[in-house]
């Protein structure tokens, strides 16, 4: 029997998303590539769902190579790093069980590797016709030029330096274990391990056609705690490195403190802040209008007018907070919301 060595190994943590990881492992078993090329292993954060019972079932049914492997709780940083040890591809790819990958995902990323394209890479996000309208309408604020699409790998042409997320991104396995992994934060963990992948000197590339489909969270209240998280992770980042923290991440909190201040000046000068006011709101209006046509719904218009601030007020906060902690009263780092960091 000859011996199974693949060029690439997909590493996939989860915890309690039996549900969505099904999903991602159908995809991944539909992709074009050969499936002699790859290896997925599964990396479970101590679920106390069904997950284990269904990946004895999934073993047996897809075509590639499945392993599972399972630690205590210590979060997504960690465990992926876990199953980089027990990988044997030279090229690590990182998707997150709450996504599902293009058929052309793992080809295109093949592909470009055996090209020299790169040493490590990053890839889009985007959503399905399958997925909720909410699911839609914070996809459409995530990825939007206008809000954050710009920074986090949409466009050929970004605003700012490209910082592959472990969503979708992959990395010689050389140069991980060089740079040392994934560090200990719980939030943003992904653009740490870009910035030292940067920093090592490797070429990094946005592929802009190797594109995952990512199940959004499903509420307002979820949504809120994760971009208030993000906030926090973007002072905690600037703290390692202060190359990872731009004068662009300060528009959220800028964004936050302006619609306060605005409000304000209705009550004290009517005449000068209502026309500010009814611009941002056009404004806003246009964003949401957009955001329903390009997804052919006019319901997704109408959340979108709730998701947007949500946000920017949710980011903005949490990096205020973060700031003021770590910069003013020179605290430690800062966590945010600890209950989950799926």
């Amino acid at each position: 029997m000859a011996m199974f060595n693949p060029t690439i190994s997909i590493i996939t943590p989860t915890f309690n998303r039996s549900l969505e990881l099904g999903l991602l492992i159908q995809s991944i078993n539909k992709q074009t590539l050969d499936n002699k090329y790859f290896e997925m292993i599964i990396c479970d954060d101590g679920s106390t769902d069904d997950t284990y019972d269904k990946i004895k079932k999934w073993t047996n049914e897809v075509e590639f190579r499945l392993k599972y492997f399972k630690q205590n709780n210590l979060g997504p940083g960690p465990a992926r790093n876990y199953g980089v040890k027990k990988s044997i591809g030279e090229l690590i790819v990182f998707i997150d069980s709450d996504c599902e990958a293009d058929k052309d995902w793992l080809k295109i990323i093949y592909d470009s590797y055996r090209n020299n394209m790169f040493d490590a890479f990053g890839g889009p996000d985007d959503s399905k016709d399958d997925f909720s309208l909410i699911q839609k309408a914070i996809n459409f604020s995530m990825t939007s030029i206008f809000t954050t699409g710009g920074i986090r790998g949409h466009k050929k042409n970004m605003v700012t330096k490209f910082y592959p997320r472990s969503h979708n991104m992959g990395v010689k396995k050389d140069i991980f274990n060089k740079v040392g992994g994934f560090g200990s934060l719980r939030h943003g963990q992904d653009i740490e391990l870009s910035n030292k992948i940067y920093n090592s000197g490797a070429k990094v590339k946005l592929l802009i056609n190797a594109v995952v489909y990512h199940r959004r969270r499903t509420t307002l209240k979820k949504f809120f705690r994760q971009v208030y998280n993000w906030g926090v992770a973007r002072i905690n980042l600037g703290k390692i490195d202060k190359k990872m923290l731009k004068t662009i991440h300060f528009i959220p909190s800028i964004f936050l403190i302006l619609s306060f201040s605005l409000l304000l000046g209705i009550f004290i000068i009517p005449s000068l802040f209502i026309p500010i006011i009814s611009f941002g709101l056009l404004s806003l209006f246009s964003l949401c209008v957009f955001g329903g046509y390009k997804n052919n719904s006019i319901l997704i218009s109408f959340l979108l007018f709730i998701v947007i601030p949500l946000q920017l007020f949710g980011y903005g906060l949490g990096f205020l907070i973060a700031f003021v902690k770590r910069y003013i009263l020179k605290k430690s780092e800062y966590v945010g919301f600890e209950k989950k960091y799926y």
